[in-house]
């Protein structure tokens, strides 16, 4: 057997120009800082490799110098193709400047892409994507000029619009772990996150490629417990001992046990937010969750909602997710981004993407930099800045609701609360809606026309989207619409009564948003659209228990649809609606009465397919329409043809 275990300089000596290099690590975390400098060092005392292409998903740096922003160098990098560029800057200024040909895809994409690759086809294909600058017919995810290869394409399978990603063979990959044996085999116990190692290993082996891992320790051959193993050694073709600073569990802190899930923390220890603009945006986003719903929540403003969440003590009602694999617990924050205290699980990066894009999301909470009246939203490129999409576009192309949560202005807001009411001291240089944005990250037209349920939240007022654009629908206690809102916008939105916003959103006491969660009023869950003739229940989240549960149902019902005069269609979503075994039957024969009065047609919908058949067979024995779709697109379909 061959010596796997090799200094870092013998292992970046397998390096050839114009190979394709592939770096995990995501943001700070688990980032091959080992590998990295060893190949800068390389590059810089020999000119050699030269014209390297750079894959990446998570964007491996700290925002600064940090990572992989040491290959940031002219001449070493010839082609990038990345998912986030926020923490590299030194490769996003290259590609700015048109220094290197680069690409920004969506990172769910380039995490998918991996996996393809180790399946020897011949690229991804999804819908993520229409829509957005990534689409071919906007800008085909290129950065700059010298970029003139098309590598996303516009095709047309089962009936459906989609998007072809293309494959290409990876060379030599870096990636990382805690543990390697002698043969190569890797383990993962002190990382905060197992990212998409497998899959990358798996796809430059089966491109003829080289693996090196970078860890922290050597354990004897065999010592390994089998079932911790991340990446068998099959797949790894050289392992790298790095120096303890240049190994550190991210690149912005020491270790932390509660990240690896070592220990637990209370959370009780978490800091509160001051009552700033900062929270108020967070607590307004907060009254969108819903109880044992499955949220993601963004980098930065919507870090907001997991704290003013634990402040509420409504965390265990909820999961949360980040993108890089972490599910429950608390998401970490700033340049932790990635990592959760507490999680229940950590998952590869790839199956998390699965999840996100098969719609098992029903919330995302993310920023709001820029917003155009169609409801279009930009958060990656801003003039000589580029961040990159991330997971942005994946997130809210495929989330049920989708919450955007930014001040409505920027660069110097000042704001004060008095006695509960919001006044502007001093406005933001920047505005935020303008007339046209520089980069489509959402779409909003393509998110009307699917449905979605999309949020607007600011410090002052709060936006839904409508197919005809933004609509004005809450307005902050202290506010004048004409001066703080239309006086600081570049179009005009819809406006029709708006409401005023949650008083308890001002005040400085807990909003005891627990009571509100658990108690969401069924006038609130049902609406009408006479345009469409057609209500609207949101059943999410509703539990039924006994007699009286059924009864209150009925008669909300009926009190929305009696004054209509005529039968409407109706679309009503059951997910992660709770039923009591013993009233299943009771409340089929309400629904059956309630449905012969007033509805033409009834679509149903729910994720859950024990919902599905335990609802579908009751319904049935009433003889009404069994049948349950699996997501609202489907349900709105139905209705659509029936009315």
């Amino acid at each position: 057997m061959r010596k796997k275990v090799v200094s870092a300089a013998q292992a970046i000596a397998i390096l050839r120009d114009g190979d394709t290099l592939c770096c995990s690590g995501f943001g700070s975390n688990g980032v091959p800082v080992e590998l990295i400098l060893a190949l800068e060092k390389r590059f810089l005392e020999t000119g050699s490799p030269r014209h390297l292409t750079l894959l990446f998903g998570g964007g491996p740096g700290d925002g600064a110098s940090g990572g992989a922003n040491h290959l940031g160098h002219e001449g070493l990098l010839q082609r990038v193709i990345g998912g986030h560029y926020g923490l590299v800057p030194q490769i996003g200024k290259l590609a700015l400047d048109g220094k290197i040909q680069a690409y920004n895809l969506p990172l769910g994409v380039i995490s998918h892409l991996y996996r393809d690759i180790a399946c020897g086809l011949p690229g991804t294909v999804s819908r993520v994507g229409l829509g957005t600058f990534v689409d071919p017919r906007q800008e085909g995810g290129k950065i700059n000029r010298q970029t003139t290869q098309d590598i996303v394409s516009v095709i047309h399978l089962g009936g459906k619009e989609l998007l072809f990603y293309q494959a290409l063979p990876i060379s030599v990959a870096f990636i990382r772990g805690t543990s390697a044996d002698a043969e190569g085999n890797i383990t993962m116990e002190r990382e905060t996150l197992t990212q998409d190692v497998l899959a990358i290993a798996t796809a430059t082996k089966n491109s003829g490629g080289f693996v090196i891992a970078q860890v922290e320790r050597i354990a004897e051959r065999g010592s390994l417990n089998p079932r911790r193993v991340k990446v068998p050694g099959i797949l790894v073709d050289c392992v790298v001992v790095a120096q303890p600073e240049n190994h550190p569990q991210n690149l912005n802190s020491r270790y932390n046990p509660a990240f690896s899930a070592e220990v637990r923390v209370p959370l009780d220890a978490m800091a509160l937010m001051p009552l700033d603009e900062r929270k108020l945006i967070a607590r307004r986003a907060a009254f969108e969750l819903l109880p044992n719903s499955v949220v993601n929540l963004g980098i930065g403003m919507p870090e907001g909602v997991a704290a003013v969440a634990n402040e509420e003590k409504i965390l265990k009602y909820l999961t949360l997710t980040a993108e890089p694999g972490v599910i429950g617990g608390v998401p970490a924050s700033g340049l932790n981004f990635g990592a959760a205290t507490n999680p229940e699980a950590v998952i590869d990066m790839n199956q998390q993407f699965d999840f996100y894009d098969g719609g098992g999301l029903d919330m995302a909470c993310l920023g709001l930099a820029e917003c155009d009246p169609s409801g279009s939203i930009n958060v990656s490129r801003f003039g000589p800045k580029l961040a990159g999409a991330g997971g942005f576009i994946n997130i809210t192309q495929n989330s049920r609701t989708v919450v955007f949560v930014g001040t409505f202005t920027a660069g110097g807001l000042e704001v004060k609360l008095e006695a509960g009411r919001l006044r502007i001291v001093q406005e933001g240089r920047a505005r935020k809606f303008v007339k046209r944005i520089e980069q489509v990250t959402f779409s909003g037209p393509y998110a009307a026309g699917i449905g979605q349920n999309v949020l607007y939240v600011t410090e002052r007022c709060v936006f839904r989207l409508t197919p005809q654009g933004l609509a004005l629908i809450e307005v902050a206690p202290g506010i004048d619409i004409e001066r703080d809102i239309l006086g600081q916008m570049d179009f005009m939105p819809i406006v029709n009564q708006p409401q005023a916003m949650d008083g308890r959103i001002f005040l400085p006491e807990p909003m005891r948003l627990a009571d509100t969660l658990l108690s969401i009023s069924l006038v609130d869950r049902m609406q009408y659209d006479a345009a469409k003739n057609t209500a609207y229940y949101n059943f999410q989240g509703l539990r039924v228990h006994n007699q009286k549960d059924i009864d209150d149902i009925a008669y909300a019902a009926e009190a929305l649809c009696k004054p209509i005069g005529k039968k409407t269609a109706l679309v009503v979503n059951y997910d992660n609606f709770q039923i009591d075994e013993a009233v299943v039957d009771d409340y089929s024969a309400m629904v059956k009465r309630i449905s012969d009065a007033y509805y033409t047609e009834v679509s149903r919908y729910t994720t859950s397919a024990f919902m599905r058949l335990k609802l579908g067979a009751a319904l049935e024995r009433r003889g009404l329409a069994a049948h349950i779709y699996e997501t609202p697109q489907e349900a709105l379909e139905s209705a659509r043809q029936s009315s």
